[in-house]
């Protein structure tokens, strides 16, 4: 999934050490951790009296949270750059000051190459070392270039301040909370295991005093995340091990607390405690990420997913069989290296076999350093090209079928934000898709009991019941 962000504006911290204001730009690139990440050193940048602006024009400071998933991702951050590098310097001629970053994944697989290659930049930060970003950036104010992608002994999460009650009220009624960070299961297309590191979870503490801070300040649905966010594991208050399925069900009894989701999952760490969870807890949405990757088990080898096809699809009856209500989204990748025409199809037999209500899928992509990118027998970019075509004409139908199915139905909504017409608000169903309804701009955060009544290209449109 990618998406990009900048930050809204906030209002600066008051106090004692309060700093003359300058104005802090992010843009974020990629996932939902990467959101998170965002936010939270914003939060920090706060304290030195920095306030957020959706205008770069104005920043005194640009960072961008970047993402190197695919080699695209990656360029982007380039290109933005020249175009930054532009703008610094029409700033400089103007005798303003701008210092341009870069962080996330991109800024620790690159490092030092970034400042080669773009010699605007004067800062660059991996996801590790984020806590660190203040001090930095007084660093790079001062004239010097920085790079901090070393991986830090502490723990970023004991550093990194609690979301802040009126920012948080600003961004609305859903959250991320990141539970789990890193990845040890080293997919060979895959670059998060060197630019997240090793699978980390956060204490149940800190989770849990970061979501009660949350819902204090009127979120009503939070989202857990995690490169493989269901292998968080900790240490309970009794002293017993906890996996995620404990968590969300201490989570649950968080009063205020409305909802609960968590992503991204990897077959192999789907327990018994955790599907349990999808039976039991009215407050977990009955929405699962759940990637694949491939159909073929000759590709998924290759892949180092440590499963099969039939492994897959048996877990998935076991998960529909606690919640049969529950709406599946995946992932896939289409022209692994030695991928053949019938490993091909047997991922469009597994699409058919499972129906995903979302999915996301891409080309393959070879990202240096990756096993990956040393195997041969690499597939044409116009058959990889014409694959995926096919692949997400199959998608894109069964997403219709599952749209078309919701008409009809009656949901609870969580009102989350305006719509695109007056008197119209936003929301998201249980199953993930954004829900219009005519609605009151005070019933934002409500959650309201709805008729699904049509089924559009991207969205559901619904009337309140009542």
């Amino acid at each position: 999934m990618t998406q990009e962000t900048a930050l809204l504006p906030t209002s600066p911290v008051a106090g004692e050490d309060h700093v003359p204001l300058r104005k802090v730009f992010v843009k974020t690139y990629g996932c939902q951790m990467n959101v998170y990440d965002s936010d939270r050193m914003s939060d920090a940048l706060a304290r030195d009296g920095y306030v957020a602006t959706d205008a770069v024009e104005d920043a005194d400071f640009v960072l961008l949270n970047t993402c190197h998933i695919r080699e695209k991702a990656a360029e982007k951050v380039y290109s933005e750059l020249g175009r930054l590098r532009d703008l610094k310097k029409a700033r400089a001629n103007e005798g303003r000051e701008m210092v341009i970053g870069v962080a996330g994944c991109v800024a620790q697989a690159e490092g030092d190459e970034i400042l080669r290659r773009a010699p605007a930049v004067d800062l660059v930060i991996g996801p590790q070392t984020y806590h660190r970003l203040p001090e930095a950036l007084k660093r790079a104010r001062g004239g010097e270039r920085v790079v901090e992608t070393d991986y830090a002994i502490e723990d970023k999460f004991d550093h990194l301040p609690n979301p802040d009650r009126a920012k948080t009220r600003a961004r609305g009624v859903t959250a991320f909370l990141t539970v789990q960070e890193g990845c040890d299961k080293f997919c060979t297309f895959c670059v998060v295991p060197y630019t997240r590191g090793a699978e980390v979870s956060r204490p149940v503490a800190q989770i849990l005093a970061e979501a009660e801070k949350l819902v204090e300040a009127g979120v009503r649905e939070i989202t857990l995340l995690g490169q493989n966010v269901n292998a968080w594991h900790g240490a309970g208050p009794e002293g017993r091990d906890w996996g995620l399925g404990d968590l969300l069900r201490r989570l649950g009894e968080i009063d205020g607390l409305a909802r609960l989701r968590y992503t991204t999952s990897h077959p192999r760490d789907m327990d018994d405690s955790l599907i349990e969870a999808h039976r039991s807890m009215a407050k977990l949405m009955p929405y699962l990420h759940l990637p694949v990757q491939s159909g073929s088990d000759r590709i998924l080898k290759a892949m180092n997913r440590r499963h099969t096809a039939t492994e897959y699809l048996a877990l998935i009856d076991r998960i529909r069989v606690a919640q049969p209500d529950l709406a599946l989204s995946g992932d896939f990748i289409v022209g692994f290296p030695g991928e053949t025409e019938k490993d091909f199809e047997d991922t469009m037999r597994l699409v058919e076999s499972v129906g995903y209500a979302q999915a996301f899928s891409f080309k393959y992509s070879s990202r240096p350093g990756t096993p990956g990118a040393e195997l041969k027998d690499q597939v044409p970019e116009d058959v990889k090209a014409k694959r995926l075509e096919r692949l997400q004409t199959l998608l894109a139908r069964h997403q219709r079928d599952f749209a078309a199915a919701c008409v009809g139905r009656e949901i609870d909504l969580l009102l989350e934000k305006p719509g695109r017409l007056a008197g119209q608000l936003v929301g998201r169903s249980p199953w993930l898709q954004p829900v219009n309804v005519d609605a009151k701009q005070s019933q934002i955060g409500d959650i309201i009991r709805v008729r699904i009544t049509k089924a559009g290209p991207n969205s559901l449109f619904a009337e309140m019941i009542g």
